[in-house]
């Protein structure tokens, strides 16, 4: 039985996570195929192969923000990107809701932004408790610090094993220690509730077992 067990055990670890990476693709596939409705009826591929080749949609998807990119960069295109921003604030509700993605676009894709880019760890949601966190943003001035008294970090705590949800937390910069994990390594510890841990921290605890002996 105890052979049986163990070859279990082995095929699951090979198929659990090739399934689950299949269905993710597949998924992500599948909804990069619904741009292919934006074209007109005559023009699909379904249409004019006879036939429904999968991925299409994600070229389409690649195509369009390329082209919708070399627009925006140029000067006639920064113009035209300016003045529908301008129609799109003129709306209550939608203002608010663009220039929030907007802002945070800017912050994960620009060259010097750090959103995102360290892996922390703070004592939540006791003293006594840790748990990891991603640093979000280092603010100086701001009107939180100035009511608090002092430098603060904004973090990113997500939940487990979906890291994509979670809270903001505002969190004295002095309590928060920056951790060398990188932030698949912080994702995979997260999503895997702790079994998962990098390489390093587990040298870093036989080291500290072995001291202490």
């Amino acid at each position: 039985m105890g052979h049986i067990r163990r070859y279990l055990i082995a095929g699951l670890l090979v198929w659990v996570p090739l399934g689950f990476t299949v269905l993710v693709i597949k998924f992500l596939i599948d909804l990069m195929d619904r741009t292919l409705l934006l074209l007109p009826p005559g023009l699909r591929p379904d249409n004019l192969l006879g036939f429904r080749i999968p991925g299409l949609g994600v070229l389409l998807t690649v195509v369009v923000v390329l082209v919708t990119g070399v627009i925006a960069a140029n000067l006639v295109g920064r113009k035209l990107v300016q003045f529908g921003e301008r129609m799109v604030a003129r709306i209550p509700l939608v203002r608010s809701i663009y220039s929030g993605v907007k802002q945070v676009t800017e912050t994960m894709f620009s060259n010097g932004g750090r959103s995102f880019r360290s892996v922390v760890l703070i004592e939540y949601p006791r003293k006594g408790v840790w748990t990891l966190a991603f640093l979000t943003g280092e603010q100086g001035a701001s009107e939180i610090e100035a009511k608090v008294g002092g430098s603060v970090s904004h973090l990113f705590v997500p939940t487990t094993p979906n890291p994509t949800s979670g809270f903001f937390l505002a969190v004295p910069t002095n309590d928060v220690i920056v951790l060398d994990m990188t932030i698949d390594e912080g994702i995979k510890m997260i999503m895997s509730a702790g079994v998962v841990v990098p390489k390093e921290s587990k040298d870093a605890l036989v080291a500290s077992g072995q001291k202490n002996k």
